[in-house]
C-alpha cells in the first residue's frame, strides 16, 4: 500500500519535470534519496537534463532547510515542540542537533547534512541561535550540490531499477557519512586551535 502511495506520489512529481523534483524536495514526504534517484531516472529517460535537475534539486533542499530554520527563529523553541512532530522533528532530535550545534558551532552545518538524524534537525538550532542566513544557506547549499549529484547520478545509472537506490547507495552513503564525521572532527579540532592562539 506504502509503495503504491509512493509510486503515485512519484508519477505526480515527474508530471512537474523539474518543479516536480523541487517540490518533492522541499516538502519531504519521500526521502530525498528516493526523489533524486528517480530525478535520475528521468534523467535516464531523456524526460528532464542534468544542470537543471541540480538547480531544481538545491532550491527545494534548500527551501526546505529554510522553512525548519525560519519555523526556529521566529517561533522559538516552545513551538518547536508543539509542532515539530508535524515535519518528523521529535524533542530527542531537537536536543541532539542543539547539542551539536553548540558543542561544534556553526560550521557544523555543513558535515551535520550527511549525518542520519541530525541532517534535518541541525536546521533547527540554527534557527534558534539566529545564525545569519547568508551563511546557513551557504554551508547548506554547498552540503546538497554533492548529495544531489550523487543521488541522481546513481537514479540515471540504475535506471529502470531506481527502486533499488537504497541497496547500491549504501556503499557511498556510508563512505559520505564517514567523510562528514572527520570533516567535523577536523574542524573541531580547528576552533580549538584557534581558541588557543
Amino acid at each position: 500500500m506504502l509503495s503504491q502511495v509512493v509510486n503515485q506520489i512519484l508519477l505526480s512529481l515527474a508530471d512537474l519535470g523539474y518543479f516536480g523534483i523541487a517540490l518533492g524536495l522541499m516538502i519531504e514526504i519521500i526521502p530525498s534519496e528516493i526523489v533524486l534517484s528517480y530525478g535520475g531516472f528521468m534523467i535516464s529517460q531523456g524526460t528532464i537534463g542534468w544542470p537543471l535537475a541540480v538547480v531544481a534539486a538545491v532550491i527545494g533542499g534548500l527551501l526546505s532547510q529554510l522553512f525548519l530554520y525560519w519555523f526556529a527563529r521566529y517561533g522559538g523553541r516552545p513551538l518547536i515542540l508543539k509542532y515539530g512532530k508535524y515535519v518528523l522533528i521529535s524533542e530527542h532530535h531537537l536536543d541532539l542537533a542543539e547539542r551539536w550545534f553548540l558543542k561544534y558551532g556553526q560550521g557544523v552545518i555543513f558535515g551535520a547534512r550527511f549525518i542520519p538524524v541530525v541532517r534535518h534537525a541541525i536546521s533547527i538550532p540554527a534557527g534558534l541561535a539566529k545564525m545569519d542566513q547568508t551563511k546557513f544557506s551557504l554551508y547548506t547549499v554547498l552540503a546538497i550540490i554533492p548529495w544531489s549529484i550523487l543521488f541522481l547520478y546513481l537514479g540515471e545509472t540504475l535506471g529502470t531499477n531506481w527502486r533499488s537506490i537504497k541497496e547500491v547507495a549504501a556503499p557511498y552513503t556510508n563512505g559520505v557519512l564517514i567523510a562528514a564525521v572527520v570533516l567535523i572532527i577536523l574542524y573541531v579540532i580547528f576552533k580549538r586551535r584557534q581558541r588557543t592562539v
